[in-house]
């Protein structure tokens, strides 16, 4: 057959950056056969492209490629049409588009989530982790919860959460691929329970592609508004673009992370570095505690993502208080939100352009 590629599976590993990976090889094959793998690994290209490179029939070939979109493993251009395609742009989206789906088996998807889990600790985490230590790359920024910073004057739309909703067309919401991982392997999360409740949001071409494979559910932005809100009394990050752009190309998903379970988290984990180095740009506020209202509960201690919050006991007092570590404070606010007291508060602490395009 004219094109044809001997080993489909080894040219994918090599393309996400794992050669030779046999850790990988086997979630390819659990995704795709023979055939389908080799389909895959002739694109980018349409549909006939793909017929010429692979010596298939026109018809099997868009099959073929119709049935690993809804998998999430390929990406149309035109999510109706469906003529032209591209393989998953790296390791990270074929993670989550193949996990953030509710279409997962639970027997298959508990073998599918272990495949992960065995992936990611021995091979991926660790190697992204080593990446982030190099390079120092912030590629997402930290949100500050809504209910933290609603009241200040000082918010901006581009870190306002609700604005950056208000400014999209769609949004879709979808299980978070980290915590599906994490609840099917039996870890669990401690913040919250996905089963339950979804809460990686997809905007614009992000939640028009779920709607189209069916792996979300269509939210009104009254819906999406009262999920924030439930996001933030579980305790979640908001995590957009390191940018002020609100909308676009490219921006199409809020991540609401947790140490628990989230990359961005299990790459430190693997790589040995300190959570206070995360591949997360600060946002421009800081916690700030009010000793005299604060209790010494040890809530914000509990909730806190960064090991930004030590007790400790302040000169002439009988009791033990909360105390941040500014240098450790991402300013995502769930210590604000959760603190049954109302002793804590976010300030801006860094200026607007401390937001790549922000105006001041």
């Amino acid at each position: 057959m004219r094109g044809e590629i001997l080993d489909p599976y080894s040219k994918i590993m090599e393309t996400l950056g794992f050669p030779g990976s046999e850790l990988l090889r086997r979630i390819l094959s659990f995704l795709m056969d023979e055939e389908e793998a080799r389909v895959a690994a002739a694109l980018p290209g349409s549909v006939d492209e793909v017929a010429s490179r692979t010596g298939l029939p026109v018809e099997r070939v868009r099959r073929v490629l119709d049935g690993l979109f809804f998998r999430g493993v390929v990406f149309p251009r035109d999510f109706k049409v469906r003529d032209y395609f591209r393989f998953a742009r790296d390791i990270i989206q074929l993670h989550d588009a193949t996990l953030a789906t509710r279409q997962l088996d639970p027997e298959r998807g508990r073998e599918f989530a272990a495949l992960w889990k065995e992936f990611g600790d021995k091979e991926y985490y660790p190697k992204f982790g080593q990446l982030i230590k190099a390079t120092g790359m912030k590629v997402w920024r930290v949100l500050p919860a809504y209910k933290a910073v609603k009241d200040s004057p000082d918010l901006l739309p581009c870190e306002d959460i609700r604005e950056i909703l208000k400014a999209n067309s769609r949004i879709a919401v979808v299980p978070c691929s980290c915590r599906t991982v994490s609840r099917l392997a039996g870890d669990g999360c401690r913040y919250t329970d996905e089963s339950k409740t979804w809460h990686c949001i997809q905007v614009g071409r992000g939640a028009e592609y779920v709607l189209e494979r069916g792996s979300g559910v269509e939210l009104s932005l009254e819906e999406a508004l009262k999920l924030i809100d439930k996001i933030e009394e579980d305790g979640l990050i908001h995590t957009w673009g390191n940018t002020a752009e609100m909308s676009g190309r490219g921006l199409t998903v809020n991540c609401n992370c947790c140490s628990d379970c989230c990359e961005f988290f299990m790459f430190l984990k693997g790589a040995n570095i300190p959570v206070t180095k995360a591949a997360l740009e600060k946002s421009r506020w800081q916690a700030f505690i009010n000793e005299e209202k604060c209790k010494g509960c040890q809530t914000c201690v509990e909730r806190c993502h960064f090991e930004a919050i030590e007790m400790h006991k302040p000169e002439g007092s009988r009791k033990y208080k909360a105390r941040v570590i500014p240098e450790n404070c991402f300013g995502c606010g769930v210590c604000a939100v959760g603190c049954p007291e109302g002793a804590i508060m976010l300030k801006a602490v860094r200026p607007p352009e401390h937001i790549p395009g922000a105006k001041t």
